[in-house]
């Protein structure tokens, strides 16, 4: 359970149109002076409480450099970004990873972190390089989608093909989503029905209500609670493009295929950075550990551990994977200075709609 809950798209707009808002506050740091002669640590890696790496992983980043890494767990992404800006200029870690397209304006906007363009930069699709500046480097992906439990259809009662499916009749009671408000799948799948209804999204989610949708607070209560895989009788869930290959490799016992699909036309695309924080002590530390967090070594590391994908192109992905996984060609997307700009009015609304 542990392993497959790490494992936490109609098409939207095309990633590669979708840039960072230059408007607003948002400010890039002057870079800190880096220090004089080798590069010193320990330099301090402030992530999110989802963070997970094989033993070794960072202990290969210390063989190459000589340079310790201390890591601090801050909560959840939104919990993260809050503490970090309350020390902005005057950090309690070197780099952060894990502020994703959802949080990233926010960040920015407070003058998180320092710009810095990792020579590794150029192995990253340009559709994942949400800023300009190079204040944040992608370092992982995933897609937010729907997941269906494939034995409760057929050929005479096929899977939902599209966001619309689910207000249709045919589909009552049989959906379980997160709340948006405590859940960052829950927020995403909320983000790809605005990306895809516009002003109407508000009818959809009441459509939802009154076609029997059932929310949870959490990614865990929708998925090994609610939904077929943990007992439930709901067979459409939110979840990760990334949890039918999960499902194969901690099946117990062993299955040769998913019992699960992914409705690619569903898809909210998150994408995770790692920034130099505005006023480390260690800038040139922090530069090396930003190179190694793009980096074969550890790019390779993440979908098994954190059921995410590598940012680096050219990363090798499980076989697993390679054969379980459908991403979608045309995920959601939204700018991330839309995001920060109504994602509270966002989601009161949607608890007026749909809780109330």
């Amino acid at each position: 359970v542990a392993a497959l809950t790490a494992a936490a798209c109609g098409g939207g707009d095309d990633p590669t149109t979708v840039p960072l808002s230059s408007g607003g506050m948002a400010t890039t740091a002057v870079p800190s002076p880096v220090e004089e002669g080798p590069p010193t640590g320990p330099v301090t890696l402030i992530t999110h409480d989802s963070f997970w790496v094989s033993e070794g992983t960072l202990e290969a980043f210390t063989a190459e450099t000589g340079i310790e890494v201390v890591l601090q767990t801050a909560g959840d992404t939104g919990q993260m970004v809050s503490a970090a800006i309350l020390t902005t200029g005057d950090p309690l870690g070197d780099v952060m990873f894990g502020v994703d397209n959802t949080f990233l304006q926010r960040a920015l906007d407070a003058g998180l972190f320092e710009t810095y363009e990792s020579p590794a930069l150029a192995g990253v699709p340009t559709s994942l390089q949400l800023d300009p500046t190079n204040r944040v480097t992608p370092i992982d992906f995933g897609d937010v989608c729907l997941n269906y439990w494939i034995d409760r259809f057929d050929v005479d009662d096929p899977a939902p093909s599209t966001l619309a499916d689910l207000a249709d009749p045919a589909y009552a009671d049989q959906l379980v989503v997160q709340n948006p408000e405590t859940s960052s799948p829950g927020l995403a799948f909320l983000l790809a029905t605005i990306a895809e209804y516009g002003d109407g999204w508000e009818d959809y989610w009441a459509a939802l209500r009154d076609n029997g949708v059932v929310v949870t607070a959490g990614w865990e209560d929708a998925y090994w609670g609610e939904f077929v895989s943990g007992g439930g009788s709901r067979p459409i869930v939110v979840s990760y493009a990334s949890s039918p290959p999960a499902e194969v490799i901690y099946a117990d016992p062993p299955v040769d295929t998913p019992p699960t699909g992914v409705v690619t036309d569903t898809c909210f695309r998150q994408v995770e950075f790692a920034g130099i924080l505005a006023g480390t002590d260690h800038r040139a530390a922090a530069e090396l550990l930003v190179d190694f967090l793009l980096s074969p070594t550890f790019q390779e590391d993440i979908p098994l551990n954190m059921f995410m994908f590598p940012a680096l192109a050219s990363a090798a992905l499980p076989q697993a994977f390679v054969d379980f996984v459908r991403l979608a060609d045309d995920p959601y997307m939204l700018e991330p200075a839309e995001i920060e700009a109504n994602r509270n009015a966002w989601t009161e609304r949607w608890t007026e709609i749909v809780l109330r």
